[in-house]
């Protein structure tokens, strides 16, 4: 006669409900993480790559002190815009190249660019490379 019992309870754990319920919560994170938005302006941030051609440059260093160059000669802040006029006058495709200090005001640097936006003089900012 045998007598087995019918009603066996499995000892096996079944993951397979367990990976369901990750998957959802990893499917509400990553949806409610797109709805938080942070409170900065999207800006295209310039890279530090590249070269340029050293045809027509002219660089304007600024200190942390504030003391602007043109090229190695130091330039009052009144004069420089008339400086480079002048500079760029015998360059027909010039390009200056704005060397500020780390430590240097951020103004003076925009002062520089403002000057080259108003005379239609292409720029560039050097930066330390990688």
């Amino acid at each position: 006669m045998n007598l087995r019992n019918r009603n066996k309870v499995s000892a096996d754990f079944n993951m397979s409900s367990m990976t369901d319920i990750v998957f959802l919560l990893l499917i509400f994170f990553m949806l409610a993480s797109t709805l938080v938005t942070v409170n900065a302006i999207d800006v295209l941030l310039p890279k530090a790559g590249g070269k340029t051609e050293n045809k027509g440059v002219i660089s304007v260093s600024i200190t942390k002190e504030g003391t602007y160059y043109v090229d190695a000669d130091e330039v009052e802040f009144n004069q420089l815009e008339n400086t480079l006029l002048t500079k760029f006058s015998s360059e027909s495709q010039g390009t200056l190249v704005i060397r500020g200090d780390h430590e240097s005001a951020y103004k003076n640097i925009m002062s520089v660019i403002d000057i080259a936006n108003r005379n239609k003089i292409k720029m560039i900012l050097a930066v330390k490379g990688q």
